[in-house]
């Protein structure tokens, strides 16, 4: 029943502008420590231009990336 352990984790979330004037968005897990806004940007217009979501993705809108730290107080 100890607790204590701490986990820190990172997610990268981008948004896009679809076809249809909606807000489109992806999010992975466990993005390098070392992006920038730019390679961030070159990955969105990547996909973009690689047009393999039925949203029909059109622009590169935003990108975070999302820390997030979960500390048990017990485990059973």
């Amino acid at each position: 029943r100890k607790g204590g352990e701490t986990m820190e984790t990172k997610t990268l979330k981008m948004v896009f502008g679809t076809a249809g004037g909606d807000k489109w968005q992806m999010t992975l897990r466990y993005p390098k420590d070392d992006l920038d806004a730019e390679d961030v940007e070159a990955a969105m217009e990547a996909v973009i231009e690689a047009d393999v979501f039925a949203s029909g993705l059109t622009d590169a809108l935003a990108a975070q990336i999302i820390g997030r730290t979960v500390t048990d107080l017990f485990k059973n």
